[in-house]
């Protein structure tokens, strides 16, 4: 069959494949594998489909587990996160450890004022006061980016505290300083 663009006046042929070719085509176009051989899987993106033998557990009924963890350790003041792999079994010093030497490494600026891996602290971000206890193990934090930061003084905050239960400790001296805030703005 022939048509006429009404624009240009060139002819372009169209052709109708026959009904068994259609079949065919149909069969081509599924978009899901049959059922015998594939699990469909919801993702961000929509269904997939997904081999079975993946989605089973491994031979004598043991489910699979993670071997390693890609975590992403953003230091203060540095552009970019160091990414560390990790087992899961390890633990919060171990990534603070890993991350230090990661980064001295890698010569990133600016350069780590002490490379002592007992100097810095583990955040979820940089606005969490709370830091990670150094003993919790990494599977269990529910996050694979992290901030590290420097510690504290002791004089300001104790190895055993934290600076927000520090800041809990005394207000008095918060108080203090909201009013001399207060003043400073008006």
């Amino acid at each position: 069959m022939n048509l006429r663009s009404p624009a240009g006046g060139r002819c372009t042929s169209l052709s109708i494949p026959a009904i068994s070719d259609r079949r065919q085509l149909d069969r081509s176009l599924q978009t899901f594998p049959p059922e015998s051989h594939t699990d469909l899987v919801r993702r961000r993106g929509g269904l997939i489909s997904v081999p079975r033998r993946v989605l089973a557990p491994a031979e004598g009924g043991a489910a699979q587990r993670l071997t390693k963890l890609l975590l992403n350790v953003t230091v203060e003041r540095s552009l970019g996160p160091v990414q560390v792999v990790m087992p899961p079994e390890s633990s919060v010093r171990d990534l603070i450890k890993a991350a230090v030497e990661m980064y001295a490494r890698e010569k990133r600026r600016p350069l780590l004022k002490d490379a002592n891996p007992r100097g810095f602290e583990l955040h979820y971000s940089p606005f969490s006061l709370e830091s990670l206890k150094p003993e919790e193990k990494l599977i269990n934090l529910g996050s694979r980016n992290f901030f590290l930061c420097s510690r504290q003084s002791s004089s300001i905050c104790p190895d055993n505290t934290s600076c927000s239960d520090e800041a809990k400790h005394d207000p008095v001296d918060n108080a203090l300083m909201m009013t001399n805030l207060m003043d400073f703005l008006l």
